[in-house]
């Protein structure tokens, strides 16, 4: 998959899942993701890997995700299906995330100091913009920045470790019709 391709659909479904996160059409960012995650992994040479690579960072997403709100760092004004649980289009951003980690973010990978430092930076600059977009809201930001940056800085090099190991991008890898020709 071409790289710019891959950053333009993980935007794509990023702004879907927080524009529409803030709203009453909550539930529409996740069948945007649904999509994107089909031609990524229509595209992946090694689509198994590549599920399990989407499956672990959705577990990972969800626990930590519900740390925070259960820890009442975050707030979420709509989209939970149950009270002070995230919601699913928040829990949709962690599979979406995965389809950068062996194609746009590939250049993180086996660099664990860069990826926690792009995660520590990153992760709380994403919960920024979503919160000027009115999808979440902070009833500490200092404290939920502070939280953001530690989760994140340890999160995303853990992402990029699980990312080498489950590699459907991998280099040299063909599909199956390519390979007989």
């Amino acid at each position: 998959m071409n790289k710019l391709a891959n950053f333009a659909l993980f935007q794509l479904g990023w702004f879907a899942s927080v524009l529409l996160g803030a709203g009453p059409y909550h539930w529409l960012g996740p069948l945007v993701v649904a999509a994107i995650l089909f031609v990524h992994l229509r595209g992946s040479p090694d689509r198994e890997a590549e599920q399990r690579l989407v499956g672990y960072a959705l577990v990972i997403g969800l626990v930590w995700e519900n740390l925070l709100t259960l820890g009442g760092l975050v707030v979420y004004p709509s989209g939970q299906p149950f009270d002070r649980l995230a919601p699913l289009w928040i829990l949709a951003m962690w599979p979406l995330l995965a389809i950068t980690l062996n194609v746009s973010l590939r250049w993180l990978k086996g660099l664990p100091l860069a990826a926690a430092v792009f995660g520590a930076v990153g992760g709380p600059l994403a919960f920024l913009a979503g919160e000027r977009l009115d999808a979440v809201v902070f009833p500490d930001t200092g404290l939920a920045m502070a939280a953001l940056a530690a989760g994140w800085a340890v999160l995303f090099p853990a992402l990029t470790w699980l990312a080498g190991r489950h590699d459907g991008f991998r280099v040299g890898l063909r599909k199956p019709a390519e390979a007989l020709s």
